[in-house]
């Protein structure tokens, strides 16, 4: 397994890559590496084959995170993601630093940025305003040092995936988006590195966001008419309030195609929360 630090780097060894015929699947993450992650891998290489090549960023993209955000506190352990990206069969690790992505940008001379102005309006981006102009340019970034033939990204990031594949379309990237299943422990938790921030008591709160769509998706299936979102969002806003430590943000009940809100919830909608768990956001989704 090799490790690129240099964007330039990584571009030159990318169109060998393609003057050789070899396809590359291309995970994006911004480390602190769990099972999540590692399937997404899995994915890759499953896509592009034994004799493809796979390549995992380790990027913790400054721009996605507000000043009020935990960019400082944000995990980080290379070693042990690279042990486990050389576990998994990963044959190139790109980790670029701040200087080499945005040079200039602390000096104010880094202008330049990739703005999608429809599926983040809402949500996430209705939460975090500025969170997804820093990811849709991070990730044309790495889409043009890396080339890849294949991207795979999760799930659980559902509006994410929604807003890179529609600007993946929209500029014409030769790239198809995978998004794969998201990854569970046993009782239901997504999987995030931001799991680590629990404390046990909040651990056990935080299955309320799977409980939330368990509950929703029951209702749903119990009706041949469709559930209202009010009473839907009565629901779920009762279970989050059971937990002590928990605090809704937002639920949402979305066409998981547009993302635009639907006003009565049948099969094939999608549920979208986030909750703070103690200091500790995190947000799920499914389909109903």
């Amino acid at each position: 397994m090799r490790i690129i630090r240099s964007p330039k780097a990584m571009q030159r060894q990318a169109l060998q890559w393609r003057s050789r015929g070899l396809r590359v699947g291309f995970v994006p993450t911004m480390g602190y590496l769990h099972a999540g992650h590692l399937s997404l891998v899995h994915e890759a290489r499953r896509r592009v084959g034994p004799d493809g090549v796979v390549v995992v960023s380790i990027y913790v993209n400054p721009t996605q995170f507000a000043p009020t955000e935990d960019l400082a506190k944000y995990p980080r352990d290379f070693a042990r993601d690279s042990k486990l990206c050389r576990e998994a069969g990963v044959d190139v690790i790109f980790a670029p630093t701040d200087s080499d992505m945005y040079a200039g940008r602390e000096d104010g001379n880094y202008s330049t940025y990739v703005v999608e102005e429809c599926l983040t309006q809402g949500l996430e981006g209705a939460s975090r305003p500025t969170h997804f102009r820093g990811v849709t340019t991070v990730v044309a970034k790495l889409f043009n040092c890396v080339l890849p033939e294949v991207s795979v990204f999760g799930a659980k990031d559902w509006q994410q995936a929604a807003v890179i594949r529609r600007m993946v379309n929209d500029l014409q990237f030769p790239i198809r988006i995978v998004v794969a299943p998201t990854t569970r422990e046993s009782d239901g938790l997504a999987m995030s590195s931001r799991n680590r921030y629990l404390q046990p008591e909040e651990r056990a709160q935080a299955t309320v966001l799977w409980r939330s769509q368990q509950w929703v998706r029951q209702e749903v299936r119990k009706s041949s008419r469709g559930v209202s979102v009010d009473r839907l969002r009565q629901g779920v806003v009762a279970l989050v309030a059971e937990c002590p430590a928990a605090r809704l943000d937002y639920v949402a009940f979305v066409d998981p195609d547009t993302l635009r809100p639907v006003d009565s919830v049948r099969r094939g909608h999608r549920i979208v929360l986030a909750v703070f768990v103690g200091k500790t956001r995190l947000i799920d989704n499914g389909a109903i």
